[in-house]
């Protein structure tokens, strides 16, 4: 699983696997029907999920600043921080620069997360996203 994949699971939770459907049996003869068109499945909506609320309610007696700090996002959320899993975040979300865990790179990462989970259907406030 990537790092940003098991970011955005533990603020959006997981989804249960959905059971596959019990197989039918099979008609003892063959039933003539009409051919039908295909019916297209109707959109799915996502649930949006209040990203801030979620991680400040997580944050609770701790003294993280992960509302601008990528190492203390990762740890507030149980993910090992270190630079090597900041550099394959960086490589999941298009990071160009030196990945060198310099301040520059740190706050990218951030942000792009930030963007990421905002595209994935999390409310993220304007703030954490520029």
């Amino acid at each position: 699983m990537s790092i940003f994949s098991t970011i955005k699971d533990k603020i959006f939770g997981h989804k249960p696997e959905a059971a596959p459907p019990p197989a039918a049996a099979a008609p003892a003869a063959p039933v003539a029907t009409p051919a039908a068109a295909p019916v297209p499945a109707a959109p799915v909506a996502i649930s949006e999920v209040d990203v801030e609320a979620r991680l400040a309610s997580l944050a609770e007696g701790h003294e993280l600043n992960w509302r601008t700090s990528i190492v203390d996002l990762m740890k507030l959320l149980g993910i090992d921080s270190s630079l090597e899993n900041r550099k394959e975040l960086a490589h999941e979300l298009g990071y160009t620069g030196a990945l060198d865990g310099s301040a520059e790179m740190n706050i990218w990462l951030h942000k792009a997360t930030m963007q990421e989970l905002a595209k994935n259907g999390g409310k993220v406030p304007a703030d954490m996203l520029d």
